[in-house]
């Protein structure tokens, strides 16, 4: 065979080779991309039972008024969009790893603690983490007695995001430092709050009385004082 054809053929090979496998490498991430998005983002014109969860979700917090079909249809969008606006996150309308995390769907929400998931104990700890900051380790696991109980209360929402988020429940939902994540003594006052410790009482209000002007909250029957907060039912 002539050299200089040999070496072609050689070279033809190479480049099929090289184009197969750069081919394989594109499907490859296509699938992934897919895959990653099915199971990550629930968007306009999804469907499933992730757009249920979210639907149930939203409809306990009163954001949704339709229907729970697993249809992400404009009214799901516009209410995922309002939770968004209420946590101070980009409200793009797009039920992606970050909304699925504050409304307690997120990766991770399968485990649980009496009840409780890996994602409602993580979103505990941040109010944790924002509301009892500079408070002793009691005062923190007081605060997170407090979301507790209002989760039992009939006059509160029956879950932790839903108390958390909750209009004007926690001013620290707005604050600068709320994407800050927990700490572990936050992360460890919320386990001990979901596991019974509560040394407010019972309590399902507190407040700073060196920082606060509402006559109303001055007016609840006191339970006990820890650190900076009074906290009252």
């Amino acid at each position: 065979m002539d050299t200089r054809k040999e070496n072609r053929s050689k070279k033809q090979i190479f480049w099929q080779i090289v184009a197969i496998i750069l081919l394989n490498a594109m499907v490859i991430t296509a699938i992934g991309f897919v895959y990653e998005n099915t199971q990550t983002l629930s968007s306009l014109g999804s469907r499933g039972q992730e757009v249920r969860q979210i639907q149930q979700k939203l409809r306990s917090l009163g954001l949704y008024n339709g229907s729970v079909d697993g249809v992400y249809g404009t009214a799901t969008q516009k209410a995922v969009r309002q939770f968004q606006k209420n946590c101070g996150i980009t409200a793009d309308g797009i039920a992606g790893p970050k909304t699925l995390l504050y409304l307690g769907l997120g990766s991770g929400s399968s485990s649980s603690t009496n009840g409780y998931s890996s994602n409602d104990i993580y979103l505990l700890a941040k109010v944790i983490a924002a509301e009892a900051r500079g408070e002793s380790y009691t005062g923190q696991v007081a605060v997170g007695a407090v979301v507790l109980n209002r989760v039992q209360h009939s006059s509160f929402p029956d879950s932790i995001s839903g108390v958390v988020y909750q209009a004007g429940a926690f001013s620290a939902v707005r604050d600068s430092n709320w994407n800050v994540a927990p700490n572990d003594t936050s992360r460890k006052a919320a386990r001990d709050a979901i596991n019974g410790w509560d040394p407010t009482g019972g309590a399902i209000y507190y407040y700073n009385p060196a920082k606060t002007s509402n006559r109303w909250i001055r007016t609840r029957p006191v339970v006990t004082t820890i650190g900076k907060h009074v906290f009252c039912k």
